[in-house]
């Protein structure tokens, strides 16, 4: 009985270990494609051996993404957006996280008066489409006079970004001690005194969490980018398209491949980075 049962778990694994092979070709099979089309010459390019790899590497099509392309009739390529993103996602990574860690810390231990009520409000608002909301804050954004504008921008993330923000802390916060909260107050611990010095630093797996989340989220934003940021300060996914729409003549494959690297380089970078940390701060809570 034993032999059938190791045969059926090697089996299994071996099907796993296939599934997951698979998996990761699939995915990454396009930016191998990306990547070697960034780096060869359009001649190259015109014979159509797409997984072949660059015959003599070059990184002019990265030069001319960076600070030649077109972008319209400005050809400055997507270096100017790509310092607008950075300005856009400062604040409206570190806003939302600030406000639903303070949102989830309330409704989660101090029990504000109509915080059921206000809990419920934000839920709902996660599920109202963006595109239902974007003529009405459109609207109010002129009356106060901030459409258009870096401002305008960054407040329209941070509203759309507080619903889940608070879901992520609440749950997190909930899951805490109460004992911990219990001992703060009884040693004279007040509101923002135990959540500087008590919370805020047991929060780092899900800071990260929702740091994950909020700048993959704004940084390949494009709808609220191209309605509320103005034409100053349009973020690099509205660039990138404009690069890659904007063509008098042969369209430069090479060039538009560098240019989405480019872009989508920082949402990389970050989950390569602290990929780890976000399967953390979800196992500590962050969805229950």
């Amino acid at each position: 009985m034993t032999q059938p049962r190791k045969a059926s778990k090697t089996w299994a694994r071996l099907g796993v270990y296939a599934f997951l092979l698979f998996a990761a070709a699939f995915f990454l099979l396009p930016l191998y494609v990306m990547l070697t089309t960034s780096f060869k010459s359009m001649e190259e390019i015109r014979l159509g051996q797409i997984f072949a790899l660059p015959s003599a590497p070059s990184f002019d099509a990265w030069r001319a993404a960076w600070s030649e392309a077109c972008t319209g009739v400005n050809c400055e390529g997507v270096r100017g957006g790509f310092w607008n993103s950075v300005a856009i996602a400062v604040p409206s990574v570190i806003l939302p996280i600030l406000l639903g860690a303070l949102n989830g810390y309330a409704l989660s231990w101090w029990k504000p008066k109509g915080g059921e009520w206000l809990f419920g409000t934000l839920m709902l608002g996660a599920f109202i489409p963006i595109q239902v909301m974007i003529y009405p804050l459109v609207k109010l954004e002129a009356a106060i006079g901030i459409y258009s504008s870096l401002p305008g921008i960054v407040v329209v993330h941070v509203v759309f970004a507080m619903p889940i923000m608070t879901l992520l802390f609440r749950n997190y916060y909930a899951g805490l001690p109460g004992e911990l909260f219990k001992a703060a107050r009884v040693d004279g611990g007040g509101f923002w005194r135990i959540f500087v010095q008590l919370v805020l630093p047991m929060s780092t797996p899900m800071l990260i969490v929702a740091a994950i989340m909020q700048i993959t989220g704004v940084w390949n934003d494009y709808i609220l980018g191209l309605t509320f940021a103005g034409r100053d300060n349009l973020p690099m996914t509205v660039q990138l398209n404009n690069v890659i729409n904007t063509t008098t003549g042969e369209r430069l494959y090479n060039l538009n491949m560098a240019a989405t690297i480019l872009t989508s380089a920082v949402p990389l970078l970050v989950y390569l980075i602290s990929g780890r940390w976000f399967v953390r701060g979800i196992a500590a809570g962050a969805v229950k």
